[in-house]
């Protein structure tokens, strides 16, 4: 059983597909998401097909991504659905797509410190060449809107006048250094969008993602979190890279994707919302401390290698303000205990 067939993880999905959502907007409408495969598009692809089958809502879902044989793996138990479509697509190259779309997502974006030490360009290009080719694809589709994913990482480190990171918050960046390429790439796809709402008068709405995690996590993904799930499903010690003080906002992927969903139906447009909630504010101790208590196992402290050192986060707080979310009547419903025993129940049944 795959991580994403379990019970407890279809039983998450079906909870957000029947949220309280104008979904009436998607009928006989076509989703378009870039990172289709990937921890929140895969999660949001399940979704919007549990929809489609609880109300018959006629919505065809178009996934891009660059590995095709991942999608028909990902994706087999929609493999005679007509609803759902996987186009092989970098990109990072110009989007020439014979297809209309009514909502288009840009989710594809290296996300875990690997990744920004070891692909620094790709990691900035993604987010604003990628962007920008989105951006013109969903111009020419005429997409009803436009949502860009972006990310906590875009505060910065934070002043120390603040306990919560609300939407204007602006803290500092070392721009002269590769770990900015992530936080800087991403501050400047927002600008970008904002230029197309003025110019081009797109519809564009901005959630902000904190740092998400479940059962749709890649095998590739370095995140601390993705590596301390991995060491709890094989009953390993819990390796903690620091002394642990860093108190940071965390988001189950179902709660993800409803956010998401909020923000796209019912933000306003050319605002930016954290989707964020204080249940699931942790340090990255008792992070390993909790995953440790569910392995049975405990914590040890380990220095990074330099290549997982250069792709660290500077932040050490970053708890983000989720009442503009709450506000269009968004709720959590996984808090992080409960995320934590779902995904890691759920990855479980893989190994």
């Amino acid at each position: 059983m795959k991580p994403f067939e379990h019970p407890l993880y279809l039983s998450d999905v079906e909870d957000i597909a029947r949220l309280d959502l104008p979904w009436d907007k998607f009928a006989g409408k076509t989703v378009l998401l870039s990172g289709g495969t990937g921890l929140i598009g895969s999660c949001l692809v399940d979704v919007l097909m549990k929809r489609n089958s609880i109300e018959n809502l006629g919505c065809t879902v178009i996934a891009l991504g660059r590995n095709e044989e991942r999608a028909r793996e990902r994706f087999i138990a929609y493999k005679d659905n007509p609803l759902l479509q996987f186009v092989k697509q970098d990109i990072n190259l110009p989007l020439a797509l014979p297809v209309r779309a009514d909502y288009v997502i840009h989710l594809a974006s290296n996300t875990h410190p690997v990744a920004y030490a070891t692909e620094p360009v790709s990691t900035i290009m993604t987010n604003i060449t990628g962007l920008q080719n989105m951006l013109d694809f969903a111009r020419s589709a005429g997409a009803q809107r436009f949502a860009f994913a972006s990310s906590n990482e875009i505060y910065g480190e934070n002043r120390g006048d603040v306990e919560f990171f609300d939407e204007k918050y602006c803290g500092y960046i070392d721009s002269n250094t590769l770990r900015a390429g992530y936080p800087e790439s991403k501050r400047c796809g927002e600008a970008l969008c904002q230029a197309y709402i003025a110019q081009y008068g797109l519809d564009i709405v901005i959630p902000r993602f904190t740092r998400s995690f479940g059962p749709t996590l890649l095998p590739s993904d370095t995140k601390a979190m993705s590596q301390f799930l991995r060491n709890a499903v094989r009953k390993e010690n819990i390796v903690l890279k620091s002394e642990g003080l860093q108190h940071y906002s965390y988001t189950y992927v179902a709660d993800a994707v409803s956010g998401l969903l909020y923000v796209l139906l019912l933000g306003a447009m050319g605002e930016a919302y954290n989707i964020a909630d204080v249940s699931g504010d942790i340090t990255l101790r008792d992070l390993a401390a909790e995953l440790a208590a569910i392995a049975g196992t405990k914590v040890v402290f380990d220095l990074p290698s330099a290549a997982e050192a250069a792709g660290f986060s500077k932040a050490t707080k970053a708890r983000l303000s989720s009442a503009k979310l709450q506000a269009l009547g968004w709720k959590c419903l996984f808090p992080i205990k409960v995320g934590l025993h779902h995904t890691v129940e759920s990855l479980l049944q893989s190994e």
